[in-house]
Order: structure tokens, then sequence, then C-alpha cells
């Protein structure tokens, strides 16, 4: 069956123009993706490209030519820079126009220009290489849990398949020159799912782009802006899962509860911005004494809590010893101002589906024992206890400061 190949073009032509437009209007609801704008201007100049092959034999060969397929190129590496903006690797211009800048030199052999099937061999060969590099990109920015970069991947991989698929078919079977050596057989099916590829990708690298959005807003509402730590919810979350899967895994959790010092003293003698970088280096030396498998976050103000899984009581007051010295030391001068800041920590093994606000409230205990008794020290609630240390059910951390 023969298709009429300018119809196809055109239809092309419409497809990814609607398409261009639809991209570029999603960049403006989002500017901070500027992705969509070299998707956007990818698929407006492939729909030129094909509005200029349409007038073959009705325009002069050095537009339908020379400049359609320059211009596909070019709109190929726009979405091959595209991909790398996505992920936010740089734009490299030179390998950009390059396929363009290849073709344009190729079309000043004469012998080159005057066979249809060497034309298509280099430009399918410039299309796939670029198609390529496209799902290398993606392939590359996999460790960003979107489920969407997948199907993009194997959809773009795939149509470099077909552009190369087209290498073979052009050198095998001679084609006449002009419009009809699209029109013939394989390469009119080639050509039509170029169109339901770009239909399909332009809604893939939208939901790409509306689930990077998505992940983003979901994560900034679960860590805390000043120290990058889990934030009081995102921790509940957490330790509430850990203690979920303790009667399953039947290992030991233990949390520690920490509290700065006299901190609203820091904050009236040094300032806010001296105590804001107090906060974020408890939490850079906390985090570094914690192990990866451990969760940290702040429930708020100059409180701090981590969960640490699979260990016992004896390990964890250890593991806390070394922070309230760590920070201490590191504490003592910030930025040439003298801080001196310490921080005290009570800690609390979980009991069998214990859940995790009973578990803070018994750490709460022994954070409030270590406050009476001195600060800038770790103690410790073990089984059975419940403010035995005889000091009063654990006071608000202002109060305890």
């Amino acid at each position: 069956m023969q298709l009429e190949v300018k119809t196809l073009f055109l239809f092309g032509f419409s497809v990814t123009t609607i398409l261009g437009l639809l991209l570029l209007f999603a960049w403006n609801q989002n500017q901070g993706n500027r992705a969509l704008v070299w998707w956007g201007f990818c698929n407006l100049l492939a729909a030129t490209s094909l509005a200029l092959y349409a007038g073959r034999g009705e325009i002069p060969n050095v537009l339908s030519i020379d400049l359609a397929n320059a211009l596909l190129a070019t709109g190929m590496g726009m979405g091959w820079a595209g991909a790398r903006e996505f992920d936010g690797r740089p734009v490299q211009w030179p390998v950009l126009f390059a396929g363009a800048a290849l073709w344009l030199a190729a079309c000043q052999v004469p012998a080159f220009y005057g066979s249809i099937n060497a034309r298509m061999v280099l430009m399918s060969t410039i299309l796939g290489t670029y198609t390529l590099a496209v799902a290398f990109e993606f392939w590359c920015g996999r460790r960003e849990p979107l489920i969407s970069r997948w199907p993009a991947i194997a959809l773009v991989g795939l149509h470099a398949l077909f552009f190369y698929a087209r290498v073979p078919l052009a050198i095998a079977m001679p084609m006449p020159d002009g419009l009809q050596g699209f029109s013939s057989g394989i390469f009119a099916i080639l050509n039509f799912e170029g169109i339901l590829f770009a239909i399909a990708i332009a809604f893939v690298v939208l939901a790409m782009a509306k689930e990077r959005g998505e992940l983003r807003h979901k994560t900034a509402a679960m860590v805390d802006d000043l120290t990058g730590l889990a934030n009081r919810r995102a921790f509940l979350d957490a330790a509430a899962r850990q203690l979920k899967q303790q009667s399953r895994h039947l290992r030991p959790i233990t949390v520690l509860l920490f509290d700065l010092d006299r901190f609203k003293r820091i904050n009236d003698r040094c300032g806010h911005a001296a105590g804001d970088r107090v906060l974020r280096l408890f939490a850079m030396i906390a985090s570094g004494q914690l192990r990866s498998s451990d969760y940290l976050g702040r429930l708020g103000g100059e409180e701090f809590a981590a969960v640490l899984v699979g260990a016992d009581l004896d390990t964890a007051g250890a593991v806390a010893e070394r922070i309230c010295a760590a920070f201490e030391s590191a504490a003592r001068e910030i930025d040439g101002v003298s801080i001196a800041a310490t921080v005290s920590a009570g800690v609390a093994q979980a009991g069998m589906d214990e859940e995790i606000h009973k578990l803070l409230e018994r750490a709460d205990v022994a954070l409030y024992a270590a406050k009476a008794l001195g600060r800038n020290r770790v103690e410790t609630l073990r089984e059975g206890e419940s403010g035995s240390f005889g000091f009063p059910q654990a006071a608000p951390a202002v109060q305890r400061a």
C-alpha cells in the first residue's frame, strides 16, 4: 500500500507544531524547567523541516534538502540539549550543531548530493546518534526516583533503532529521488513511526516534568530548610515504620533525643544568625557520627532525634557521647566568635510494639535528667525505668534549655 507522502509530511507538520507549542506553554507555566524550552523548539524545528520536505519538487532543493535536513538535525540536537538540561548538565553547543554542520558539509560533495540513498544513510545516522544520546542522558539521571524516566528511556532507545534501521534499507534498496522515495513500503512506515514517537515522547517528558515537580514539593515538605535534615513529620513517619518492622526482624531499636543547652542565651548574646550556624553545625556533627542506616531529624527549635536500628542501649549511649563530645569541641568558636555551645542527650530503647510517641516520651525523661544533672551529658533510660531518676516527668524543651 502506498501512502500519500506529502499528506503524511503535512500531518507530521501539524502534529509537531502543536506539540512544540504545548511544551512551550508547559514551560510558561513552570519556568524553572528549561528543558521544556529545548524540547518545544526541537518539535518546532522538526515541524519546519517537515513542511520543507512536503514542498519537495515545488521549492528549490537548497530548501527542501539542504535546509530541511539541517533544521531537523539541529532540532534533534536541541532534544539532546534538553535531556542534558533536564538533569542539570551543561549544554555543549558544538555537539548541538555538529550534525547540521556535517550534513551541510556533505551536501557540498556532488556525488553525495546526487544520491538519495547516500543522503538517507548519513541523515539516519545523524538522527539515530542524537536520539541514542538522548536515551543515554536520561539513563545517566536514573538515580532520581522518577518512574516516568524509564518509559522515556525505552521510547527514545527504540526510536533510535528505527533511525538506524533505515541505514541498511537505504543501502540495499535503490530509491527514486523526490517524494516517491519516501512513500515506498517500509520507508513510509518508518516516517509514520516518527510521528507516533513525537506524540508519545511529548507526553512522557511532560509526565517527567510533572513528576519531578511533585517529588520536589514532597521532599520540601519533609525536609528542614535550615539543616537539611528530616523535619518532625518525616522523622516520626520513618521512626514509626522502623518500629512496625521491629517485631518481624527482632532487632533492637534505640532513640537518641538531643537538646542544645541554653540555646536561647546563644541567640540573645550572639544573634539569631549565629544560632542558625550552631544548629547547622550540630546537624553536620551528628550526621557524621551516625551510620547510613541511622535516621536523624530535627523535631523543632533546638531539639533533634535519631533512630538507631540494631543498636542496644550501651552502643547507642556511646554514639550519643561521641556526638556530644564532638559538638562541644567544634562549637567552642564559630566564625571567630566564642560560642561554647553544648548539647544534652537522652537515650531509650523501644519495647515490643511500642509507639514512637511513647518511645520519645521515655527518651525525654532521660534528656530531662541530663539537663537537671548539669547538661552536656548523656543519660539512659533502661527497661522498666520511668522517671526513676528522681525527677518529675519531662518538662517542655523551653523550660529545660
